[in-house]
């Protein structure tokens, strides 16, 4: 039986990461929430939860896990928090032999003719301002995850366009925004919850970035 923590399992990823994973057989699955309230109206009264603020949640209560799944969220103005929660499970993992698997955000990828950050784009919409913070804070989350050489982390980027839907056939890449054939960069929380769960299951990802996008 592998043992699974998803943080932020009440989230649009982690609660259909959560549904998804509790329905394999070999999986026992724990889901790792600030708030138990919601996490109980997302995932059922039926659910198996850590509840606490995972930053400061004693790291004795995350060590049991084989694999740690980060789908944790923040406001745009919290999210360097997510830095520090990376830094946090990678010193974890070091010192229990964990997998952990990122959910990270597009804006790291990389577009158009000259390969440059789509992170650079976002900062060109208008109003983004508001909420840029969080793909700048993802990218810095990357950068870190990068120089790190002796934990089995793998970190999994969306498409674009991130929004809640079902699982449909999917095509992976590595640092390149993906488009399908209709020319759409979008990716799906059912979708990502397969390409998460067929990691946990099979992993074939070590010390990289992957892409997702619906096909």
């Amino acid at each position: 039986m592998i043992k699974v923590g998803i943080i932020g399992a009440s989230g649009m990823a982690g609660s259909a990461i959560y549904k998804l994973a509790s329905k394999q057989e070999n999986l026992e699955v724990t889901g790792i929430v600030r708030n138990k309230d919601k996490a109980v109206k997302v995932l059922g009264a039926e659910a198996n939860l850590l509840i606490g603020d995972v930053l400061s949640m004693d790291a004795a209560l995350l060590q049991d896990f084989d694999v740690l799944v980060d789908a944790f969220g923040t406001a745009p103005a919290d999210a360097g928090e997510q830095v520090t929660l990376a830094k946090k499970l990678v010193d974890l993992a070091k010192d229990h032999d964990e997998r952990v698997i990122f959910i990270l955000g597009a804006g790291s990828l990389q577009t158009g003719d000259d390969h440059h950050l789509l992170v650079e784009d976002i900062e060109k919409m208008p109003g983004s301002q508001e909420w840029v913070n969080t793909p700048k804070q993802q990218l810095k989350e990357l950068e870190y995850l990068r120089g790190v050489k002796d934990v089995d982390w793998v970190g999994i980027s969306p498409s674009m366009e991130f929004e809640a839907g079902a699982e449909t056939k999917f095509k992976l890449g590595h640092d390149e925004l993906l488009f399908n054939d209709a020319k759409e960069s979008k990716v799906t929380s059912g979708t990502m919850a397969r390409v998460v769960v067929n990691e946990i299951l099979d992993p074939k990802h070590h010390q990289e970035r992957i892409t997702v996008v619906n096909e």
